[in-house]
């Protein structure tokens, strides 16, 4: 007979299951939307009980926004790709083309579930807004490091990426309706050139 593993210290067990809560949280408000992110539905696919999720996240929303906010903290500050891929050297279209992935994962579908939500949500736009604000401190830092320092030193950068950013966003808002091969967006070349344009100079 095959002796059981042994069992993990009681702190181990606490953090293995708040990770399990709250990747499910996000993986539901990506992929099913934030009305049907219950508590019971994160509950049966962490497959925790619903006293686990209580003791430690008191409101639905809590979980949520610190579900979110840990996706994004393990993604490396919002950005949501693998660490490596922020290694591009400064290159200006691979850089592009990167920032434009970011739209497009699971940490961008669940925060947009969140901010629609929040809209008729005081309470939850009033939790939102600080968190939002520290997540988007940590995704410039990475912006900058995708483009280098020669071009975030450039007097235009700041607006490119303000330029990029909201445009990026918004044409990404379309494909929750359209869903479509975002790698091949003709939007891409014009951000490309875009940038071209405004660092080159």
């Amino acid at each position: 007979m095959t002796p059981s593993p042994p069992a993990l210290p009681v702190q181990a067990r606490a953090w293995d299951t708040r990770e399990r809560i709250l990747a499910a949280a996000v993986t539901c408000l990506a992929d099913e939307g934030y009305s049907a992110t219950t508590t019971s539905r994160i509950q049966e696919i962490a497959g925790v009980s619903r006293g686990s999720i209580l003791h430690q996240f008191p409101s639905r929303e809590d979980l949520l926004i610190a579900a979110v906010h840990h996706l994004a903290a393990q993604r490396d500050g919002g950005l949501d790709v693998d660490e490596e891929v922020l290694d591009v050297g400064g290159d200006i279209d691979r850089a592009v083309d990167v920032m434009w992935s970011m739209f497009h994962g699971a940490l961008f579908r669940a925060a947009l579930q969140l901010w629609v939500a929040s809209a008729h949500n005081p309470a939850l736009a009033a939790t939102l807004g600080p968190r939002e604000r520290e997540l988007g401190r940590r995704n410039r830092d990475r912006i900058q490091r995708l483009f280098g320092e020669r071009h975030t030193a450039h007097p235009r950068f700041a607006d490119l990426i303000s330029l990029l950013h909201n445009s990026m966003r918004g044409v990404a808002l379309t494909y929750a309706f359209a869903p479509k091969d975002f790698a091949t967006d003709p939007h891409l070349d014009v951000w490309r050139r875009t940038a071209h344009h405004m660092l080159d100079a």
